[in-house]
């Protein structure tokens, strides 16, 4: 038995939504790395940036996407669902005040500590490269602390439905950096015009905050800031808040891990991690986070007795079988056809054909676990809505110790061993992280599977994509070789044809979530 059709529609329109506002800030966020490959390649000063940069997108990822959401939004949505105005008022007074108070001392320590930051993310930074790291990160904190605030602001719309604004307010970040980069590009010299950028993300940082705060203030009604001093529901969401912090730290430090062996790499390979990473994660946003993110004020309502775990599973096999329906082919397009994908993001300038196709290795070697970090997040979001944060902490501590230990291995010794050219080692340094996100994933189905029955992708739906991603790839190889050329209108055209061939192909094979969406484009007619 699967959940009513409202609730399910319910779902689909808040993933929509969701996935709508991710989309426009990661297509602004491709044209913001597009204009940084094309101003700063990827050399010295680019690493520089590109390592600097770790520092707020870690707080973003630790504040916005995993333990405030995790442990905020169930408390905030049920008092929201109750009617209880001023116990949801308090609770949201009160963790903003508690963030307010850590972010200004996190911002404080941070300028303080940049050097030992630097050294710890990037060791084998030296000389002039450490130097500007060092600098780049002390004018990015005020903007990282900026981010945590804008965070608590996307908690609080989202458990209101009001989804779009807080996922595409990045929009606005990008767009900031974006005017830096066409402004002083052509005019600094590319350390001069790393610290301008960093000073442009600050501004960003504080226009994302300030775009989303009159919605904010009109969905909360009455409420002051506070310490939440006495206050039974704060005591949940900052005991619930410390297990997803780890949680999403410790999954935070698979990436500085990778990061850190990057900094003893060649010139460059930090720069391909990251370049690699902002198009992995473009799947993984749209339709992972997405749907994550809609289904967990819902799925918080729906955490106890076999009704409320019918529902549960119900939801999560179906926001299982879309992100199935959309990630698999974008784990097949990145392996098949990468160096199309990269070269049309970062194909320009200081960015040539060689450093397309060192991008494509990398981007290949990521996504051999695209599919289950997607996935994970949807299990992990079921736990978050059963209030049980820790089993998602073990999972991440375990994915990092394996991630941590291929990823060392390939990158120090595998590499060397087969005698390959040094641009490999970030190559199987990815592919470690890769292979990780399988052993969370199934530790996280496992422990969700425990808690409310089976939840996950049927056996036909699985073979029935992976036929359709697989002859997509064919065509949009044979349409490649074809056209020759590597010119942007022939690379897009090599994208369209995989993306038509995919489509038209599951529509065929009778895969309802084709039916879906060519359903949904019927209506917006």
């Amino acid at each position: 038995m699967t959940e009513p059709a409202e609730p399910a529609r319910s779902g689909v329109r808040g993933s929509v939504a969701v996935a709508a506002g991710i989309f426009a800030s990661r297509i602004f966020g491709l044209v913001r790395q597009r204009a940084f490959a094309h101003y700063m390649g990827a050399g010295e000063v680019a690493d520089a940036f590109n390592q600097a940069m770790r520092i707020p997108n870690l707080l973003q990822n630790l504040f916005g996407e995993g333990a405030l959401s995790a442990s905020f939004i169930p408390v905030y949505a049920r008092l929201n669902v109750a009617g209880d105005d001023e116990g949801r008022q308090r609770v949201a007074g009160a963790v903003l005040g508690i963030l307010a108070l850590g972010v200004a001392t996190m911002s404080l320590l941070g300028v303080l500590a940049a050097s030992v930051l630097v050294d710890v993310i990037a060791p084998g930074f030296e000389g002039s490269k450490r130097d500007l790291t060092v600098q780049v990160v002390r004018v990015l904190f005020p903007g990282a602390g900026l981010l945590v605030v804008s965070a608590w602001c996307l908690g609080v719309l989202n458990s209101h439905g009001r989804f779009l604004l807080s996922y595409a307010s990045p929009v606005i970040w990008n767009l900031a950096m974006i005017a830096t980069l066409l402004v002083w590009g052509e005019r600094e010299t590319l350390p001069r015009l790393a610290v301008l950028l960093a000073w442009g993300s600050v501004a960003g940082s504080l226009l994302q905050v300030l775009v989303q705060w009159p919605v904010v203030h009109r969905v909360l009604g009455a409420w002051y800031l506070s310490l939440g001093r006495g206050l039974a529901d704060v005591r949940t969401v900052l005991r619930n808040f410390t297990p997803a912090f780890i949680g999403r730290g410790v999954t935070q430090i698979s990436a500085f891990v990778d990061a850190w062996v990057a900094s003893y790499l060649i010139d460059g390979s930090a720069t391909m991690l990251a370049n690699a990473q902002v198009v992995y994660m473009l799947p993984v946003s749209l339709f992972g986070m997405s749907i994550a993110a809609a289904q967990l004020p819902a799925m918080s309502g729906e955490a106890g007795g076999s009704e409320a775990h019918q529902r549960l599973r119900g939801r999560l096999t179906s926001g299982l079988t879309r992100v199935a329906f959309f990630v698999v082919p974008s784990a097949i397009a990145f392996v098949a056809i990468g160096d199309v994908v990269g070269g049309v993001i970062f194909r320009t300038g200081r960015f040539g054909g060689a450093e397309t196709r060192w991008l494509w290795g990398t981007l290949a070697a990521s996504s051999m676990g695209l599919v289950a970090a997607t996935m994970a997040r949807l299990y992990a979001t079921a736990l978050f809505a059963l209030q049980d944060t820790r089993t998602p902490q073990r999972c991440a501590i375990v994915r990092v110790m394996v991630g941590g230990a291929l990823g060392v291995t390939g990158a120090f010794w595998v590499g060397r061993v087969l005698g390959l050219d040094l641009r490999w080692n970030v190559v199987l340094l990815a592919l470690g992280s890769g292979l990780a996100a399988w052993v969370e994933f199934a530790l996280l189905r496992r422990a969700v599977f425990t808690r409310i029955g089976h939840a996950g992708v049927r056996q036909g739906t699985w073979w029935r994509i992976g036929l359709a991603g697989g002859l997509a790839a064919v065509a949009a190889l044979g349409l490649r070789l074809a056209l020759g050329s590597e010119s942007m209108p022939r690379m897009l055209a090599v994208l369209v044809a995989f993306g038509l061939t995919y489509f038209t192909l599951t529509l065929v094979l009778g895969v309802p979530e084709a039916k879906g969406v060519l359903a949904m484009v019927r209506r917006r007619r």
